[in-house]
């Protein structure tokens, strides 16, 4: 659901921040034209997907060590000052580690290198794939939109355009995520 409520009044990120702190149960996020955009919670299905798909990356990052993972519940301001919390999501350790400890502390000031988005039975397939062009239009180099009930994972690429696949059993990490590559078998239906 979406509401705009710019003609009574205009959030600040600080005041959407705030809004969000003292309304936890909220799944909230913000478009870049400010409208509030509340989101319900997640079923088991997908919340399932998320969870395995953040370990997997976790486990592999663990390893490496070049960045940083996030989960759901992490909010970003893109440089559109949009505020969005992809599924799953991770940002490169420089650009972690250039932001202040207020910055980390808040909703994350910048757009992350790579985004999971899975289309759960309350998204809209359009309004998803909008967010994930936000995603590269705001600098993440990587993104995948995993749609189970058609089993297709749509790759967006930085400057490229979108491929789909279809039944695929793996997807790899590319040079954002160097080595990583994620296992959709373990991730279910």
């Amino acid at each position: 659901m979406t509401l705009n409520l710019n003609s009574i009044i205009k959030l600040t990120s600080e005041q959407f921040y705030q809004l969000c702190e003292e309304n936890p149960e909220l799944k909230l996020e913000r478009n870049a034209n400010g409208e509030l955009i509340v989101m319900p919670p997640t079923g088991g299905e997908t919340g399932k997907s998320n969870s395995t798909a953040n370990a997997q990356i976790w486990t592999w990052n663990e390893r490496t060590e070049l960045g940083e993972v996030f989960d759901s519940s992490t909010g970003f301001t893109l440089p559109n000052k949009a505020d969005r919390s992809p599924d799953v999501s991770w940002v490169e350790k420089a650009r972690w580690e250039a932001l202040t400890p207020e910055q980390k502390d808040n909703f994350i000031p910048l757009c992350p290198d790579f985004v999971i988005e899975f289309l759960s039975a309350s998204d809209r397939l359009t309004k998803t794939q909008e967010k994930m062009q936000e995603y590269m239009q705001n600098g993440c180099r990587l993104g995948w939109l995993i749609n189970h009930k058609k089993r297709e994972v749509e790759i967006y690429r930085l400057g490229q355009k979108v491929e789909v696949l279809t039944s695929p059993l793996t997807i790899s990490g590319e040079n954002v995520l160097p080595g990583f590559v994620l296992n959709l078998q373990k991730i279910g239906n």
